[in-house]
C-alpha cells in the first residue's frame, strides 16, 4: 500500500512540475515577445536575425532546427527578413543545392542597436533567480530535458 502512495505522490509532484514549468515558461516568452515586437519584428523574424547576427551565415535549410520553427516556415521568413534588407540569399560555391541566409550592413546595424536591450530585458525577465539558481536551474533542465529526449 505504501508504494502506491508513493508512486501516487511521485505521479502528483511531476504533474504539479509540468504544470509550473509550463505556467514559467508561457510568462517568460509573453515578456519576451513584448520586447521583441517592440523592435518592429515578429519572434520568428527576430529568432532567425538573430541566429545570423551571433553565428554568422547559415544554410537556410539549417535555420529551422536552430531556431525551433517548421521549416516549412523559413523561406517565408527569409523572404520577409530580405524584403525589409535585413538578410541575403547567398548560394553555396560548393553546393547549388545549399543557399545561405546572410546578414546585411542594415540588418547588422538594426541588431548592433536592439540586441543589447534586448539582453537586458531578458536579464531583468530572469531577475527573479541569482546567478547561482540560475545556473541550478539550467542544469536541472538539461538533465529533465535530455531524459525526456531519451524516452
Amino acid at each position: 500500500m505504501g508504494n502506491q502512495i508513493n508512486d501516487y505522490q511521485e505521479e502528483e509532484l511531476s504533474l504539479k512540475l509540468f504544470i509550473v514549468l509550463t505556467r514559467a515558461l508561457e510568462s517568460l516568452k509573453r515578456r519576451v515577445e513584448e520586447d521583441i515586437k517592440s523592435t518592429g519584428l515578429n519572434p520568428t523574424e527576430f529568432a532567425v536575425l538573430e541566429l545570423v547576427y551571433n553565428k554568422g551565415e547559415q544554410p537556410i535549410q539549417k535555420i529551422g532546427e536552430k531556431v525551433l520553427i517548421a521549416s516549412s516556415s523559413i523561406t517565408y521568413v527569409v523572404d520577409k527578413l530580405e524584403k525589409k534588407k535585413l538578410l541575403e540569399r547567398k548560394p553555396c560555391p560548393h553546393d547549388r543545392r545549399i543557399t545561405f541566409a546572410e546578414i546585411t550592413a542594415e540588418g547588422r546595424d538594426l541588431m548592433n542597436n536592439i540586441f543589447p536591450r534586448h539582453r537586458k530585458a531578458i536579464k531583468e525577465i530572469c531577475a527573479g533567480l541569482d546567478r547561482e539558481e540560475k545556473q541550478q536551474l539550467i542544469e536541472q533542465l538539461k538533465k529533465l530535458g535530455y531524459y525526456a529526449q531519451s524516452l
